[in-house]
């Protein structure tokens, strides 16, 4: 059933159809009441593909992440794709990956589906070679970018502000009698590097040199995390207590302190970062830091429908993030 078919069972133009399935004024209202009796009885579903080309709008929005296996992207995406949909739009969700190759070829895939606004997770995304991207490929287009920034006239920012949220750790763990803390995790990315400058900026202002404080660096993975543990255990035995870059991390350092015996909180505290479902299923549970990923992804994307539907909001925002305190501390 066509629009064609409804306007000659209704006896009216397509185009006064087409301003019923829009809601547009100027007509009848026993005309417009006729033009949707009709509608419903037939089941009529508006073809978006040929609306979008009338209205030079597709209803459709990107999302890019890393990869979306990671516990916290999982929920802050069915977060943000519900709030899509509640506003009428359809998301489009890329695992763009951690190389800038496999990330520019994520925004030229969503350029060729002419998507109305580009919603961007995660500091990863944080490179030159980005930013380039969305100046070549998404200039005339909104573009959101949750846990990171770039200074471009299209591109709106929300923050949270993870480098004062682990100088607090530190503040905890020596409030618990635990300040002589290591850090252990991803060093690399923009996000790392804030988490990595509140636990140097805490732990100088604690009376500690920079070049004395415990820092070990490796991949964002449980595995890693294991191994990391089980170096700083053997080199560093007088450490009381560690703070990872992420849950995951810190889910592995929990299994290398149970497998060594050290028991938590006794001889080691733990604080986690991102306050994922890790902290609640390690025994025992483990302190996190929640970086409030959820909440930021559901403001970024409040912030790219309203820059589409032309709504003003600032162009950056930060959020405060939390401790949640467990078992751990």
């Amino acid at each position: 059933m066509t629009i064609y078919d409804i306007s000659e069972l209704a006896g009216v133009s397509a185009s006064t159809v087409s301003r019923v399935i829009n809601n547009k004024p100027g007509i009848r209202e026993a005309t417009r009441e006729k033009v949707k009796a009709l509608l419903k009885e037939h089941n009529y579903t508006p073809d978006e593909n040929a609306r979008g080309l009338v209205n030079k709008n597709t209803r459709l929005i990107g999302i890019l992440l890393a990869d979306i296996r990671s516990a916290h992207h999982t929920d802050l995406t069915y977060a943000v794709e519900k709030y899509l949909r509640g506003k009428g739009y359809c998301g489009i969700i890329l695992n763009a990956g951690s190389h800038a190759g496999e990330m520019l070829e994520a925004i030229r895939i969503l350029e060729q589906r002419r998507v109305d606004g580009v919603l961007m997770v995660g500091s990863v995304f944080q490179n030159e070679e980005v930013e380039n991207g969305i100046r070549e490929h998404f200039a005339n287009i909104p573009v959101v970018f949750a846990n990171g920034r770039f200074d471009l006239p299209n591109v709106y920012c929300v923050l949270v502000d993870e480098c004062d949220g682990v100088e607090h750790c530190v503040d905890l763990l020596v409030k618990k009698g635990k300040g002589n803390a290591a850090f252990i995790g991803e060093l690399d990315t923009p996000s790392s590097h804030e988490k990595l400058k509140g636990f140097k900026r805490a732990m100088l202002r604690c009376g500690r040199s920079e070049d004395s404080l415990v820092i070990l660096g490796g991949e964002p993975s449980r595995e890693s995390g294991y191994e990391l543990t089980r170096q700083l255990l053997s080199r560093h035995p007088d450490i009381q207590s560690v703070i990872y870059s992420e849950d995951l991390v810190a889910a592995g350092g929990m299994r290398a302190f149970w497998d060594a015996g050290v028991r938590i909180p006794d001889e080691m505290a733990v604080i986690g970062i991102d306050n994922t479902i890790y902290g609640e299923l390690s025994c025992p549970r483990f302190t996190s830091l929640d970086n409030k990923m959820t909440e930021m992804a559901s403001e970024a994307a409040r912030i790219l429908i309203d820059a589409i539907e032309g709504r003003q909001n600032p162009r950056k925002i930060m959020l405060l993030s939390d401790i949640v305190e467990r078992e751990s501390t």
